[in-house]
């Protein structure tokens, strides 16, 4: 390592290391001193083109910043660009990573925990936020204080994510764009659903793979599942389905609401049509996003038709990068339309 650059020799890493670590930690010696800016990240290898990445700042106290991973895939090496940080230091990161901390001293009195509350309806706890991802707690707020002003405050619903792993999305997952869309969306079910997990989908062929994203291993959750994903044209309709059979078979009582976020076109426009309109009985809340390169005026016109409207569908266009907007106007475009159609 030299100043800021850090570089890694691949070929001495012994065969059962399949992950490399790069690290960023505040001087110990200054109590005290935290990450606000993030830093920019600048990742060069021999015969792949140069990638930059610059992560959302920090605004939590985070005193370690895990900047990078380089992990072995399919016989060779690929690097992730991650920009996590933990405002519980190194042994927050250590444990992250498997390894068991043992602490040095008693662990001091938890704080009160926040909540969201407002006069003459119930407040939302946040106190398992506060307890497995501290982190999260000013985009949880965000987000209890957009239902807060649309009037559904104690209201709830199954939250699912769909991701798109169409190859043009490859960049938006490696730049970190993709988990840090996922982390808001766990921050909104925190408010919605006290369970602390979110279903994922990535949508890619015809068997898309489903997993979760809880509030106690969201920190680059969505890099280490997507990686057990081939590339492919994203199949939306297939993804779609899973969703309803994995909401279905659950047997919730509540509403779902389907965040599923498109960076193109669907290849069968149709499906997506037919689907849409044999879940408006189900109690099912349809809401794409759209950010990538791709074209997205099928999702965009989905209720430009005054002759043919989907009451339980909305489209939000979240610009090629989410994580730039600001959490106030990120939860106003996320529930607009879900809190229009959960009002009675």
């Amino acid at each position: 390592m030299a100043g800021s650059e850090v570089t890694a020799d691949l070929a001495r890493v012994p065969g059962g290391v399949d992950r490399v670590v790069i690290v960023a930690s505040a001087d110990l010696l200054q109590p005290g001193t935290v990450f606000t800016r993030a830093p920019h990240l600048t990742v060069t290898q021999s015969g792949a083109r140069v990638a930059t990445f610059l992560a959302p700042d920090f605004t939590s106290g985070e005193t370690v910043v895990v900047v990078a991973e380089i992990y072995r895939r399919g016989g060779g090496w690929k690097a992730r660009a991650v920009g996590q940080g933990y405002a519980s230091g190194l042994a927050g990161l250590a444990t992250d990573y498997g390894v068991d901390v043992e602490p040095d001293e008693p662990a001091a009195p938890q704080p009160e925990p926040a909540r969201n509350v407002t006069s003459g309806q119930p407040g939302v706890d946040l106190a398992k936020v506060q307890r497995q991802a501290p982190a999260l707690m000013t985009p949880a707020r965000q987000a209890g204080q957009a239902l807060t002003d649309r009037g559904i405050t104690g209201r709830r619903a199954a939250v699912y994510l769909i991701l798109d792993h169409d190859w043009h999305m490859e960049e938006l997952y490696e730049s970190f764009a993709v988990q840090a869309f996922a982390e808001r969306v766990l921050a909104l079910s925190a408010n919605l659903d006290d369970d602390g997990s979110v279903p994922v989908i990535f949508a890619s062929g015809d068997e898309p793979f489903l997993e979760e994203i809880r509030l106690d291993n969201y920190r680059g959750r969505i890099g280490q599942l997507h990686t057990q994903v081939d590339w492919g044209w994203g199949n939306v309709a297939e993804a779609m389905r899973r969703a309803v059979g994995h909401y279905q078979e659950s047997g919730a009582a509540d509403p779902a609401f389907i965040v599923t976020q498109v960076g193109d076109e669907p290849w069968d426009k149709a499906q997506v049509r037919s689907l849409l309109q044999n879940t408006a009985s189900l109690g099912v809340f349809w809401l794409f996003v759209g950010f990538g390169r791709g074209k997205l005026a099928f999702y965009k016109n989905l209720n430009a038709s005054a002759s043919a409207t989907f009451t339980n569908v909305a489209f939000y266009d979240a610009s090629k990068n989410p994580g730039a907007v600001p959490g106030e106007r990120f939860y106003t475009g996320l529930l607009d339309a879900f809190a229009a159609w959960m009002r009675p």
